[in-house]
């Protein structure tokens, strides 16, 4: 018989709470549910307009948000809806198709942020 003073665990099928999105242990989430609520109280958001890359189109891009992807994709909703136009969220930055600046640094500002650009 195996001395019980020195056996160890080899292997072993329980895993413990596992996280639903992710698939990791729960206490060891990887996954951006877990980061929903870190969203911070002074936004600084930078404005931008591109050209380069888009066949001579114009894109407003709004960058320096939270890295929260249920926020930004809000955020993108609100302000196609404002601006009636269309747009997507890439690279942690809201796209706008057009040239509209001034509206968005409007909406951003009456929200309390900080707009640069």
């Amino acid at each position: 018989m195996a001395d019980r003073a020195h056996s160890r665990i080899v292997f072993s099928t329980g895993t413990g709470r596992v996280c639903p999105g992710c698939g990791w242990p729960a206490n060891n989430c990887r996954c951006s549910t877990r980061a929903q609520g870190t969203i911070p109280t002074r936004i600084v958001a930078k404005l931008r307009m591109e050209k380069k890359g888009r066949g001579g189109k114009t894109v407003t891009v709004v960058d320096g948000l939270p890295a929260n992807a249920a926020f930004l994709k809000e955020l993108s909703q609100e302000l196609k809806r404002l601006c009636g136009t269309g747009g997507a969220v890439a690279d942690g930055a809201v796209e706008l198709q057009g040239d509209l600046r001034d509206r968005v640094r409007e909406c951003l500002t009456k929200k309390g942020w900080i707009v640069k650009g």
